[in-house]
């Protein structure tokens, strides 16, 4: 394999970058818009761009994605995207008849300098979208971010385009879940209603990315947010948003455009981070936690009592998105376990700083983080060759790495492109992270069985 070649001499790189970790904005953007009910993403640039993102979304979540896109050709490139974009929204609500466009731009179009709003102003005033119907926009160039971060813009384009300011506060809250999987949002919806708390959850790509079965094909599933929930997110009673990079800056919006109070928390993976989401529900909704969580809590404590004398002291190597790595380093860190190399191409000096603050607090000694464009597989790789590590979290292009080092593998975050079924299991909330300790186990127990002599290859472990 290339990988074997990777060496281990590691020479300081400031502008190249060798199979990087992560992927590139207007997949975030694409995704977060899938999460709005009836709406159409569209990518403003060439064909070959939103191939790219559609087959990385549908190869992830092994369902179709629809996109439109507005075709650049050469002329396009030259003289710019208006033509494109104004003959596409005139298609797009004729043919196909969504709610919403939300149009995100590409690298072609940011560096040519279409000016989206003023387009989408021409296509009003020529009649181009009919009554009630709606375009938002994000601006999301593949050389700037990652896809948590085009997933942000996107998000934050719902607020700006759709919330509205109200006299009287409800009693809703809105919960903005970040970069999970569908079936996170569906857990952490499930976690409310058993608060009994009135939210308002957006993006919601539950019900649209993990569709039932019908053997009908619906062009817009039932699943998403929708136009008139958040409309009323200006109303709610407060905001509670889930990961730093993915949901700030929406977050931030609705308190600055509808003075809705905002608490900005972890992803909740693992025990310590569900137990602040929990308790943060609690105090805005001003509810009791009921029996039912509080068991489910304390079938995950029993289980972690059960399994930590297996993982304590196990060296473990991350990469991947901020927010999904900052909650998984502390659960590692709550199990006693060692994050000593973790990589996010999502350039966050702030991420790197709160890593770094966290494993010194834990006592993690010669650890090593980084961020940015330079933060790759290949500098991972180097670190695993001069010292190992006995466990990889983390998307599927580890898994070169895992078969180079013969280093078991758990697949988790964005894009697993290499195995089916992992988007309709959760990772959020007590029940989720009782999912990634049975993984960890396994891993750990079945490499146990497979080194194990004859000798000592034992029935009960």
């Amino acid at each position: 394999m290339l990988l074997r070649h990777t060496n281990d001499e590691i020479i300081p790189r400031e502008a190249l970058t060798v199979n990087p970790a992560k992927t590139c904005q207007p997949i975030g953007a694409m995704y977060a818009a899938l999460g709005l009910h009836g709406c159409l993403p569209h990518s403003h640039g060439s064909q070959g761009c939103c191939a790219y993102h559609r087959s990385t979304l549908s190869r992830h979540y092994k369902e179709p994605v629809m996109a439109a896109t507005s075709s650049f050709t050469e002329g396009a490139s030259v003289f710019g995207g208006q033509a494109n974009l104004l003959q596409a929204i005139l298609n797009i609500f004729t043919l196909y008849d969504p709610e919403v466009i939300a149009v995100h731009t590409t690298c072609l179009s940011e560096t040519i300098g279409d000016d989206i709003p003023q387009i989408v102003s021409k296509a009003k005033d020529e009649g181009k979208i009919p009554e009630g119907k709606y375009i938002i926009h994000s601006n999301t160039p593949s050389y700037v971010g990652a896809h948590v971060t085009g997933f942000s813009a996107m998000v934050k384009a719902m607020v700006d385009y759709f919330a509205e300011t109200a006299s009287e506060k409800a009693t809703t809250v809105n919960l903005i879940p970040g970069w999970v999987e569908p079936t996170d949002m569906r857990e952490l919806r499930r976690l409310t209603q058993m608060m009994s708390i009135d939210s308002i959850m957006f993006p919601d790509t539950s019900g649209v990315l993990d569709a039932p079965q019908t053997g009908k094909h619906e062009f817009y599933p039932q699943g998403g947010v929708t136009v008139a929930d958040l409309r009323r997110t200006g109303a709610s009673q407060a905001t509670v948003a889930l990961g730093a990079t993915a949901s700030a800056a929406a977050a931030k919006a609705l308190q600055s455009k509808c003075k809705v109070p905002m608490q900005l928390l972890d992803l909740p993976i693992g025990l310590s981070a569900t137990d602040r989401f929990i308790d943060t529900l609690r105090l805005v909704g001003n509810v009791e936690v009921p029996a039912a969580i509080e068991q489910e809590r304390g079938r995950l404590v029993d289980m972690i009592t059960d399994m930590q004398q297996y993982f304590h002291g196990k060296r473990v190597a991350l990469w991947g998105d901020p927010d999904q790595l900052v909650s998984l380093i502390e659960m590692l860190l709550d199990l006693q376990m060692r994050p000593v190399y973790v990589v996010s191409g999502t350039p966050s000096k702030a991420f790197e700083e709160r890593v770094r603050s966290m494993l010194d607090e834990a006592g993690i000694e010669g650890a090593k983080v980084k961020q940015g464009a330079t933060a790759d597989m290949f500098l991972l790789h180097q670190w695993i060759k001069n010292e190992g590590v006995d466990l990889l979290i983390g998307n599927t292009y580890g898994k070169y790495i895992a078969r180079d080092e013969d280093i078991p593998l758990i697949r988790h975050g964005f894009p697993i492109l290499d195995r089916v079924g992992h988007t309709y299991f959760p990772t959020v909330g007590y029940r989720g992270a009782m999912r990634l300790l049975e993984q960890m186990l396994d891993r750990f127990l079945d490499r146990q069985d497979r080194d194990a002599p004859e000798s000592s290859f034992e029935l009960v472990m």
